[in-house]
């Protein structure tokens, strides 16, 4: 495995639990982002829209990679905009 293909998946998986932890907040679930969550992850697995296959990053289990990615979408363009950013080396 290369040091940049270690980098991507540090910053994918920061970004899960990130968007992850915004569902908890004051002691109860937030709605708007479960329901921002569950609607990512649905579109991106009916759409097989999976970052990992298109940063040529295999995963064992087939959906793993769609599930994953409507994590990371979930929170938006301007997230997502970012994301790329951080990924590509950007400011």
């Amino acid at each position: 495995m290369e040091i940049t293909t270690l980098i991507v998946i540090a910053i994918l998986v920061e970004a899960i639990w990130e968007n992850c932890k915004m569902i908890w907040q004051e002691n109860k679930i937030n709605t708007n982002m479960l329901g921002s969550l569950i609607l990512s992850i649905i579109v991106c697995c009916l759409t097989q829209v999976d970052i990992f296959r298109v940063l040529q990053i295999n995963i064992i289990i087939p959906f793993a990679g769609n599930v994953l990615t409507g994590i990371i979408i979930s929170r938006g363009a301007n997230f997502v905009n970012d994301l790329f950013t951080k990924l590509k080396g950007g400011n």
